[in-house]
């Protein structure tokens, strides 16, 4: 396995040791496709090493079954890796379609709240906000806070957070931020999406 090198060494007083095993907030953000699978790929990682898993869906519909979620749950009960724990917070909205707005936002305020529960009680030790970003960038939910929560969390917990327009604050607080960029897409040729491929 590359051990690699890092660039710099920080004068934080860590060992190298407890320096890479330092819990991370990680950002998928951009225009490009691919951020929440990104997201589920480190999911998969998770589920290798043990490590019980939560997943928070804070846009995608509840009644929306995405392969990633069949497949981490089948993973999740196997009994061979980590658990995995799927949450829906959402009922069909998304940054194209935002009906019933006033419902939507005290969907991802609650879906939030549950979050910082389960950081508190250190529940899950990878963490995937799919869509959050979304949520703070509409101003439902509060960034500041978020940035808070995530700094103070306790124990080794990995927070995954994806979605466009990542908040500013969030990105500069974040670990590891990638920021996918599109350059084609079949959309633009006329192409819907397809099953396998967008879910």
């Amino acid at each position: 396995m590359p051990q690699g090198q890092p660039s710099v060494v920080p004068d934080d007083g860590l060992t190298t040791r407890q320096r890479r095993n330092r819990p991370l907030v990680v950002v998928h953000t951009g225009i490009g496709k691919g951020k929440s699978t990104a997201a589920f790929g480190l999911a998969l990682r998770a589920w290798n090493q043990g490590w019980p898993i939560g997943v928070f869906q804070f846009v995608k519909s509840a009644k929306w079954k995405v392969g990633e979620e069949n497949a981490l749950k089948v993973l999740g009960a196997s009994g061979e890796g980590g658990s995995v724990a799927w949450h829906k917070m959402g009922e069909g909205w998304s940054w194209v379609q935002r009906d019933a707005q006033l419902d939507n936002e005290a969907a991802a305020r609650e879906g939030w709240e549950q979050v910082k529960r389960d950081l508190a009680a250190e529940t899950y030790r990878l963490y995937v906000l799919d869509e959050f970003a979304y949520p703070m960038h509409w101003g439902w939910v509060d960034t500041d806070e978020v940035v808070e929560v995530l700094r103070e969390r306790p124990g080794t917990q990995h927070v995954v957070i994806t979605g466009r327009n990542a908040p500013d604050k969030l990105v500069e607080a974040a670990d590891l931020v990638t920021d996918m960029s599109k350059v084609k897409h079949p959309m633009d040729a006329g192409q819907k999406g397809q099953r396998g491929i967008e879910w």
